[in-house]
């Protein structure tokens, strides 16, 4: 999916945090409903207590007295008035609020007394110093509680209505505090630090478990750069110290390997050579002149393909420290090199840093390349182009160029085309292999390109 992170760490990272959210939220819903509904209903019961003590009081009152209790207990949130009647209500006697504060109060005052019990909606029956009359009473609220985000809904107040004891009745008002509806700030605030931190910690965990993994990349890629690295730290989860194990022994095999390799090319160069010689000095023991050149010829052939192929199979040299390289200034030189055997090179472009490399095998590799673009052409063209983040070195020359299906193969050992590119021309077809090696053993690459007007383009691309 292209929505996804490319890198394990990302993937990861998404999969904890959306965890992570969704959990918190749901866990922060369920809290917030909770606390709510504890809330509510603690409301309700302090002011069904409230109200079953104020009727209490005005059981034993006189009618004068009852009206001036009126006026002293209404406040904001509870008002009461008196009335021949019950007052006319719109308001919802059904529903678990209405029922329970009836249940309260019908305990609190005895099963004979006249009493109505109602729910307001917000808005509606609201407190005010006027007397209630039918008018603003409150519309039908249904049978649920209507909460809002996990909070019930502002404004909800109970209608109740009792008969006193002269027949008469007493409606109070009452409209829950707006502490029961404020929101639990801290709480909220304990829950964000809560989540802040488990994503702190989860992005630290994750680091550290994949940490591991981009050190064991970034060692696989140095190792085709340079066989003789130090080993890798065998520390951390017993995944990581085997995957580090692993990772060295093949290491130490791979040296095992180049080292046998290097010395059975060593013992052969020197049983070749010696034959060699021998015989270079006993042609020079051949009377006729022509056959001696024949043999001489042969001789010298064979000893340019023998340490051709020798400095082939030993490859860039690993052991040659890295060290920043001035790529145009070793350009340069190769320049002056070739103009001094008579040969037209021009060099354009800069390099916009120093690239760190094997010296003695980066001038192999670029030599190579500006040789074969003279010897097959008039003339060979190189030209740098840096954008700070890989170098490239492009050598054009104006011969005949390679067919396109000849282009890779080119970079096969001993493999020459017939025609120009011929042993007649000079070499032994281990020029552009060796240059390859090199380019790759600096994690680079090199491939090659018709131009579109004629010639060939060898194009060195090295990542910094």
């Amino acid at each position: 999916m292209r929505w996804l992170p490319s890198t394990l760490f990302g993937r990861l990272v998404l999969v904890l945090l959306g965890g992570l959210l969704l959990a918190q939220l749901l866990g922060a819903a369920i809290l917030l409903r909770d606390r709510a509904t504890v809330l509510y209903e603690a409301s309700g019961l302090a002011a069904a207590q409230r109200i079953a003590g104020i009727i209490r009081v005005f059981d034993t009152l006189t009618p004068e007295q009852r009206r001036l209790m009126a006026s002293a207990v209404s406040t904001a949130e509870l008002h009461v008035t008196l009335g021949e009647s019950p007052v006319a209500n719109r308001g919802s006697e059904v529903g678990m609020p209405a029922a329970h504060l009836r249940a309260i109060l019908r305990r609190a005052l005895g099963e004979d007394r006249g009493l109505r019990v109602a729910m307001l909606e917000p808005g509606a029956g609201a407190v005010a110093p006027a007397p209630m009359g039918p008018a603003n009473g409150g519309q039908m609220m249904g049978m649920h509680m209507g909460f809002m985000a996990g909070m019930p809904l502002r404004g909800v107040s109970f209608l109740v209505q009792a008969q006193l004891p002269d027949g008469r009745w007493i409606t109070l008002t009452q409209r829950l505090p707006e502490e029961t509806f404020a929101w639990p700030y801290k709480l909220l605030l304990t829950l964000a630090v809560l989540l802040v931190s488990v994503i702190a910690l989860s992005l630290l965990a994750v680091r550290w478990l994949t940490r591991p993994l981009g050190v064991l990349a970034v060692a696989a890629d140095e190792l085709g750069r340079n066989i003789r690295r130090a080993p890798l730290a065998e520390e951390g989860p017993a995944e990581v110290r085997r995957a580090a194990a692993a990772f060295n022994t093949m290491q130490a095999r791979l040296q095992t390997y180049l080292r046998e390799r290097e010395q059975m090319l060593a013992a052969v160069s020197h049983d070749l050579r010696t034959p060699i010689t021998r015989l270079r000095l006993r042609a020079e023991l051949i009377e006729d002149e022509s056959l001696r050149a024949k043999f001489s010829r042969d001789l010298a052939e064979m000893e340019s393909m023998t340490s051709a192929a020798l400095d082939f199979l030993r490859g860039a040299r690993a052991d040659e420290p890295v060290q920043p390289v001035d790529v145009q200034a070793l350009l340069e030189s190769l320049q002056a090199d070739m103009e001094e055997a008579g040969q037209a090179v021009q060099v354009h472009g800069q390099a916009a840093a120093p690239y760190p490399a094997r010296p003695l095998a980066l001038k192999r590799c670029l030599a190579n390349l500006v040789e074969n673009a003279v010897k097959y052409g008039t003339r060979a063209e190189v030209h740098l182009e840096d954008d700070g983040r890989e170098l490239q070195i492009i050598v054009a020359d104006d011969g005949p160029g390679i067919p396109e299906a000849e282009l890779e193969r080119v970079f096969e050992p001993f493999y020459r085309i017939e025609g120009s590119r011929s042993r007649e021309t000079g070499g032994v077809g281990l020029g552009l292999s060796v240059a390859r090696d090199i380019a790759r053993a600096h994690g680079g690459e090199l491939t090659l390109r018709n131009r579109p007007r004629g010639g060939l383009e060898a194009v060195l691309t090295l990542r910094r």
